[in-house]
């Protein structure tokens, strides 16, 4: 069964998104809950860390008018979609499978899938591990790279040096991030948004935002002036603070901690490009890009699909927010580029 509801300007959800359907459909995390707008071919939108659906508002209304589906999900733990209690529960295959499940009980045979970052390897994943259902795959901000090589967690323990923690080493105990994050949500978000967006991140060589120091928390070296990046209003932040202080953090911060099951999970995959037709788009000044810069240039081999390979100058990691009209502009000629479903 499809609960739906239908939300226009008098809705209850303060942004700029008109006449957008919300369902809820069912999938193996109980449900999920997606924002749906326009006809034509299913494209999925799928998000990152730490944001909702609310994170293709700009995406949707602009696929919708270039002639597609477009459907903006909340990634189990997040928003509406359901929040599983076992941290094992947020596995990359559980995740893929919520992905396919929203294509059937749309009534769709298969979907165009698009994510960034955290989106962007569940996408890659969902294309690799059900391409029955994904036919073609975007990735924004964090590229693809096959499994392989040590384990994630022994990879990222070796990182940094001297005392200093990478931030996904610090995200790996439950509770430890969370007890930092929830005593002020829409101020942790404020900061966190703000140092990876252009033009609020610090300045070149100040220390980096993704390390903790030794005693330290996470938003130590985040901005602390209080100015919200351009792309995010007051209205914006509080959408984002009122979902997570509802939900709490835990959900999202269990896709971290699954990465060595992923690692596990994954094996029949090592070394496996994706073949289906492929974009990869990433922010000039997004760690995520520049960190990842010889995956990039594997793409010949990893990517053999790929339509281009596009970096906006001067944006930082929330691009598509950032950056709306370049990247809705790639997103439909990409999609225009597509043999027909």
């Amino acid at each position: 069964m499809i609960e739906s509801q239908t939300e226009t300007s008098g809705g209850l959800m303060p942004h700029p998104v008109m006449d957008v359907t919300h369902r809820l459909v069912p999938a193996p995390a109980g449900r999920i809950h997606l924002v749906e707008q326009g006809t034509g071919p299913l494209v999925l939108l799928v998000h990152g860390f730490p944001e909702s659906w609310y994170s293709w508002r700009h995406q949707l209304p602009a696929l919708a008018a270039a002639g597609y589906r477009a459907v903006a999900i909340d990634v189990r733990g997040y928003g509406r979609s359901s929040r599983p209690a076992a941290t094992e529960a947020y596995r990359m295959r559980e995740l893929v499978e919520d992905n396919a499940a929203v294509v059937h009980a749309l009534g769709e045979p298969s979907a165009v899938i698009v994510g960034h970052d955290w989106g962007s390897p569940i996408a890659a994943n969902s294309a690799l591990v059900r391409p029955d259902v994904f036919r073609a795959v975007g990735l924004l901000s964090v590229p693809y790279a096959p499994r392989g090589g040590p384990r994630p967690t022994e990879i990222f323990a070796g990182m940094g040096g001297g005392d200093e923690e990478f931030y996904v080493s610090y995200f790996q105990r439950p509770g430890r991030a969370e007890a930092e994050i929830e005593p002020d949500v829409r101020g942790w978000l404020a900061r966190f948004y703000a140092g990876l967006s252009a033009d609020t991140m610090p300045e070149p060589g100040a220390p980096d935002l993704h390390f903790v120091g030794p005693g330290g928390e996470l938003l130590d070296r985040f901005p602390v002036d209080g100015r919200l990046p351009g792309w995010l209003g007051e209205d914006d932040l509080d959408f984002y603070a009122g979902e997570f202080e509802r939900t709490g953090f835990s959900g999202a911060l269990h896709r971290y901690r699954n990465m060595d099951r992923d690692w596990e999970d994954l094996a029949d995959f090592d070394g496996a490009p994706i073949t289906q037709p492929s974009l990869f788009i990433g922010g000039g000044l997004d760690a995520s890009t520049t960190w990842r810069a010889d995956a990039i240039k594997a793409y010949s081999t990893t990517l053999p699909g790929l339509f281009s390979s596009d970096i906006l100058d001067g944006c930082g990691h929330w691009l598509q927010q950032e950056r709306p009209d370049e990247t809705n502009r790639l997103l439909i000629d990409w999609l225009a580029s597509l043999p027909a479903a």
